[in-house]
């Protein structure tokens, strides 16, 4: 059996532009995509805190070090600059392998520029019991 799995994510990131005539998708600073493990044009779902919106696209790369998180064609419906948003990619793991899997976690300032990086256990006190 596989399952699928929260593989990395970017956490409260700010919506920098929006541009409703781009031939879609997600553009996202390439430091950001690096540090979270995001490949160009890898599908994520993106949450948007400040509206309940919740939509799947894929990611391209940003100016690296611009903290651009950019809404591109219809998405820029679903959201505005200043908006929160989460950015999640998953991936599908073998049983085995899911029951001791931790994604990579991001927490963003403001600008978008990388706070905390969280690659272990999220909750130490209970994790071991995900291998029995």
């Amino acid at each position: 059996m596989n399952r699928i799995l929260c593989k990395s994510k970017i956490h409260r990131a700010r919506v920098t532009q929006a541009e409703l005539y781009y031939e879609g998708s997600l553009s996202v600073d390439l430091d950001l995509l690096n540090e979270a493990d995001i490949l160009p044009f890898e599908k994520v779902q993106v949450v948007n805190v400040n509206n309940g919106q919740r939509f799947e696209t894929y990611v391209i790369p940003g100016e690296a070090g611009s903290g651009v998180i950019c809404l591109n064609g219809a998405a820029a419906r679903l959201g505005q600059i200043g908006d929160e948003i989460i950015i999640i990619s998953y991936a599908h793991y073998p049983d085995d392998v899911a029951r001791t899997h931790h994604p990579t976690i991001l927490l963003v300032d403001e600008n978008n520029r990388v706070r905390e990086k969280i690659e272990g256990p999220l909750n130490p006190s209970t994790d071991s019991s995900l291998s029995s």
